[in-house]
């Protein structure tokens, strides 16, 4: 069985699987194509509508057989709402994910980072890659209910919340802090600031900023105590190209039509992060309404104040096929030398806490599973893959061994998504496979790597040495 974390994704076995969130919940799925919408309202399973042709929901559990999906079906999108309406999420029991197989067999689990002020949680997708199915980790929130989720997949709905899908309803503002996508289509731009590959380039030219969006930004900011940022030109140009992707696909998403993410588009300029966030938004008509739908949403609002961002990027893109107008903004800071050790520093001693905390003695830092570790996330970052055999199967022995390691034990965590230390260790100790390799008492080194980039936007490699 696979322990899933953000972003991380599996091929799935054939035939039926079934999705169980066990606990106080009520489970939902959406059924898309391509284009990431739903082909009408027949799409939207949940406790009012729960079957769909290849989808059916019974209790707690959803069993989905892609080969009986309808025509066109090309994703299958799994949601958690409270079975309360309107209560919280950070309220409730963490929600875990069991994926298991048509013999019973465990195939995967999912225990996302525990939501807070959400009411509805996307938890996963299955989506088809080639001749194939894959399962995707999502666990990103929304905090406006079932209302929000199915309008921004394409549902008619009645316009409260927390309706079900019975009556056509106007369009509505979807959620900001979705993961980005790509793009095509007219748009608009606005920016100013510099950041390079690894330092800030302090005489990189200034962009124009003609709807005066960094001083509305930056009065959000002040208005939280966090410095100002910069508007950069590469964060820009890669919210130019998402933007305007969205628009041609009429649709927000975490990827483009030809797979591209937000993430890779921002590696594409030359602008490589230690952090990095992104608001996803449509409906709002200019850079002030945009600036108040984000410090409406308590995690979005979040990231727009968030003061270790140093940089930003915005870019709004209208018409396409549903004349809306689609927001990307990116939030980031540049990724320097002195950066990069104090991240992987702050792994090695939060691990060491946790280590303390279960009466073990902590890991000592070994520079050539740091080069191993490091090379790794690299690795990951530039061949698109998330795993711990690399495409031409070398395993994390291999890789300690290729880098002069002589220990005899070797032990490995991977992540991708997480945007601090903390994050990245929390979901480790709260995943048993990843968790007992930091408990584990054999192992006396340790060498992290940490890349910012890529599909799922950073990439962190922990190596354990005995």
């Amino acid at each position: 069985m696979s322990e899933l974390i953000p972003g991380g994704n599996l091929p799935l076995p054939g035939g039926a699987l079934t999705l169980r969130v066990p606990g106080p919940f009520d489970v939902s799925a959406l059924i898309t194509g391509e284009g990431g919408k739903v082909g009408g309202d027949a799409d939207f399973v949940f406790y009012n509508q729960p079957a769909a042709p290849g989808v059916r929901l019974r209790g707690d559990t959803l069993t989905v057989d892609p080969a009986r999906l309808r025509p066109g079906a090309a994703r299958v999108t799994v949601a958690v709402s409270a079975a309360e309406p309107g209560i919280p999420l950070g309220r409730l029991p963490a929600p875990v994910l069991q994926v298991t197989d048509r013999q019973g067999t465990a195939v995967a689990r999912f225990a996302p980072p525990r939501p807070q002020s959400e009411t509805v949680l996307l938890l996963a997708e299955m989506y088809r890659r080639g001749t194939g199915w894959k399962l995707r980790a999502i666990g990103q929130g929304y905090a406006d209910g079932l209302g929000g989720l199915a309008r921004d997949f394409g549902v008619n709905v009645l316009d409260e919340p927390t309706a079900p899908p019975t009556a056509p309803g106007r369009r509505a503002a979807v959620p900001a802090q979705r993961r980005a996508s790509s793009g095509s289509s007219a748009s608009a731009v606005l920016g100013a600031g510099g950041a390079s590959r690894s330092t800030v380039d302090p005489g990189a030219p200034v962009p124009p900023d003609p709807d005066g969006f960094l001083g509305l930004l930056n009065s959000a900011r002040a208005q939280a105590g966090s410095p100002p940022v910069a508007l950069d030109a590469r964060l820009i140009s890669a919210a130019r190209a998402h933007a305007a992707e969205m628009a041609a696909a009429g649709r927000l998403g975490s990827e483009g039509r030809d797979g591209t993410s937000v993430h890779q588009r921002i590696s594409a300029t030359g602008y490589t992060y230690v952090t990095v966030g992104e608001h996803l938004v449509s409906g709002p008509r200019t850079p002030a309404e945009f600036v108040v739908y984000c410090l409406r949403t308590e995690q979005a609002r979040r990231t727009l104040q968030d003061p270790a961002f140093t940089h930003a990027g915005l870019a709004y893109a209208g018409g396409g096929r549903t004349g809306d107008t689609y927001w990307t903004a990116l939030w980031a800071r540049p990724l320097t030398p002195g950066e990069l050790v104090r991240t992987c520093a702050g792994v090695v001693e939060l691990t060491n806490r946790e280590r303390r905390r279960a009466g073990l003695p902590p890991l000592a830092v070994d520079p050539v599973l740091g080069a191993a570790a490091q090379a790794h996330s690299a690795d990951m970052v530039a061949r698109d893959f998330y795993s711990h055999t690399s495409p031409e199967g070398s395993q994390p022995w291999d890789r300690a061994a290729a880098a002069g390691s002589r220990r005899r034990t070797i032990g490995e965590n991977i992540a991708c998504g997480q945007r601090s230390p903390a994050e990245v260790v929390d979901g480790w100790m709260n995943s048993p496979g990843h968790r007992a390799n930091i408990l584990k008492r054999d192992f006396t080194h340790i060498g992290v790597g940490f890349v910012g980039g890529g599909r799922a936007g950073t990439y962190w490699t922990q190596l354990f040495g005995a």
